[in-house]
């Protein structure tokens, strides 16, 4: 976890990187569950993932990221997708019976994850901390109030 910079301190941060950490948690057991081919817990763990992506990737992108995007419009397009592509794979692991190629596209997935954390953590979440002002941050938390986490 990223203490350097104080953005530990704002509420909103500290919960989504929290979830960061549970995420990274889900993620290492789907790695394990891929290496030992064990799909039956890819399937829960993937849908796991998904069940806390889904209201996470929504306090982001409709909270964080459209008050980022005046000065990284680039990076949040480029976050925004990510969201996507690994939700796509995540969704396959978690749905098909037998989906193509699992065990690598999990394995690979999980890295897309872990990377796109700490580009958030690293990136996105001390640049809010410097940017973002009081109202902003009450906008930021009335989006993760209202998705209900």
């Amino acid at each position: 976890m990223c203490e350097y910079c104080g953005c530990q301190n704002v509420e909103v941060i500290a919960e989504l990187t929290a979830e960061h950490d549970r995420l990274r948690e889900l993620g290492r057991e789907l790695s394990a569950a891929a290496d030992a081919g064990d799909l039956t817990r890819a399937h829960q763990l993937a849908g796991d993932m998904r069940d806390l992506l889904d209201p996470h990737t929504a306090v982001e992108e409709r909270g964080l990221f459209p008050l980022m995007a005046g000065e990284f419009p680039d990076q949040m397009v480029a976050l925004a997708a990510e969201h996507l592509m690994i939700d796509d794979v995540l969704a396959d692991i978690a749905t098909a019976s037998e989906p193509m190629d699992w065990e690598r596209r999990a394995v690979l997935v999980v890295a897309q994850l872990f990377d796109h954390i700490l580009k958030e953590q690293d990136g996105v979440f001390p640049a809010a901390l410097a940017t973002l002002t009081a109202s902003e941050w009450a906008g930021v938390r009335a989006v993760r109030d209202a998705v209900s986490l």
